[in-house]
């Protein structure tokens, strides 16, 4: 007996012992040959989809997950059946789910006029999306049908959802004719999806919705525009972005210092600078910049994080500007950043008597990875705080390898010209190796 015929067997016995999960084994196993020619398998092809529908029809919701990929292996037979369940009102909501779903992946033009129908007519919520993210699996088939769900208010939300899954220049022109509908939802979703193409009718589209009422197309706009970095002369986009670092919403100003980072020039810095200082802006919006600020990677950035360290009492904020001075990857600019640090960290400055702050300042060295780190990094040893020692016993390691440290540390122990008290302190670190 053939493989095939043995598991053809198999799933017959499976099914009538209601065995559904070794059936479904089965049934994965005979879907991978249902493209072949096998005599077997084109002979038991209509039995297989009997099978496996029944099993979707029966099984619990992980099951019908697995079953639906054999559907989709089985190929265009299982469309006629799928779309039966899906036109079924009085199915059942999970049932139909999976057939929308599994109908999405076959990317087949039938498929596309009953999904239409249910977008239409069903009042499931659930449904209704799930159908639509369907059709937008579908691809350019599918975007003369979607077109005309954008002339009816019901299915238009909808349709630029499914519009915009499908990712190609042709679903272009049918967003912009939505761009300015009266739901917000739709502008955001249009304003999302438009973002994405580097297209001429693109770019004005977004900075018109750069003072849209609502604050997620606002966002969505800041966003699209921090992606075309290329512009920003030519549209003079500092300047456009700018204003929205002080927006009614705060995630309207925190898109617009993450845009401000990607332009990454020195002027995008100063306004992240100023915007960081402000007594006025609060804590969230000022880490979100701090971040913003290490991300534009020019020298005047990490001066600006420098000086606002200096300037600024909060202690989160001063650990998080040493924290992301640890991140900065840039290979011209991570001495910089590991200078800035040992300024700190040499100067008397009160923040560097708090231990978190410290802390922190050993990892960032640790990761920048720069040999002059290695005096300070010692000398932290001495910390009366265990855990600013270990972070100082990490940063070494990472720096010299273990094996180096421990031994430059055991050298050191016994130096007779350091203190008795950092003798003492290394003795520690190396008992805590």
């Amino acid at each position: 007996m053939s493989n095939i015929n043995q598991l053809l067997v198999q799933a017959e016995t499976a099914y009538n012992a209601a065995d559904w999960s070794s059936l479904i084994q089965y049934l994965q196993q005979l879907s991978l040959e249902a493209n072949s020619e096998h005599p077997e398998i084109v002979k038991n092809r209509e039995y297989l989809l009997k099978l496996a529908l029944s099993m979707l029809e029966m099984g619990d919701f992980q099951q019908r997950w697995e079953i639906s990929k054999v559907l989709t292996n089985l190929g265009n037979i299982a469309i006629p059946p799928l779309i039966e369940i899906l036109e079924d009102e009085d199915a059942e909501e999970e049932l139909r789910w999976y057939a929308a779903r599994t109908l999405g992946e076959f990317q087949h033009p039938s498929a596309i006029a009953p999904m239409v129908e249910l977008l239409k007519t069903n009042e499931d919520e659930e449904l209704k999306a799930i159908a639509a993210t369907a059709l937008g699996q579908m691809g350019t088939v599918a975007i003369t049908s979607l077109t005309e769900l954008l002339l009816d208010e019901d299915t238009r939300l909808f349709a630029v959802r499914s519009l915009c899954c499908i990712r190609q220049l042709e679903i272009i022109t049918p967003l912009l004719s939505v761009v300015e509908d009266p739901q917000a939802a739709i502008r955001t979703a249009v304003i999302e999806a438009l973002s994405s193409f580097h297209d001429e009718r693109v770019p004005p589209i977004l900075l018109k919705a750069l003072d849209d009422i609502a604050a997620t197309v606002r966002r969505a706009a800041v966003l699209g525009l921090g992606f075309r970095p290329d512009l920003h002369q030519q549209l003079d986009l500092v300047r456009k972005l700018q204003p929205k670092l002080y927006d009614f919403n705060v995630e309207v100003c925190c898109a617009a210092a993450v845009s401000l980072s990607r332009i990454g020039c020195d002027d995008a810095a100063k306004h992240l600078f100023n915007l960081l200082i402000s007594p006025h802006t609060p804590l969230p919006l000022q880490l979100e910049t701090i971040r913003a600020l290490s991300w534009v990677e020019t020298s005047s950035s990490l001066e600006y994080l420098q000086t606002a360290f200096n300037q600024i009492t909060s202690e989160t904020l001063r650990q998080e500007i040493v924290t992301v001075l640890g991140r900065v990857q840039k290979p011209q600019l991570t001495t910089l950043a590991a200078e800035i640090l040992l300024q700190i960290l040499r100067s008397q400055h009160p923040a560097i008597e708090i231990a978190t702050i410290k802390s922190a300042i050993a990892l960032s060295l640790g990761q920048l990875g720069k040999m002059q780190a290695i005096e300070p990094l010692i000398l932290l040893l001495a910390d009366h705080n265990a855990s600013v020692r270990l972070h100082a016993i990490a940063a070494l390691k990472n720096l010299l390898g273990g094996e180096a440290t421990h031994g430059q540390l055991q050298q050191l122990v016994n130096n007779a010209a350091l203190t008795p008290d950092l003798q003492q302190r290394i003795a520690i670190a190396l008992a805590e190796w």
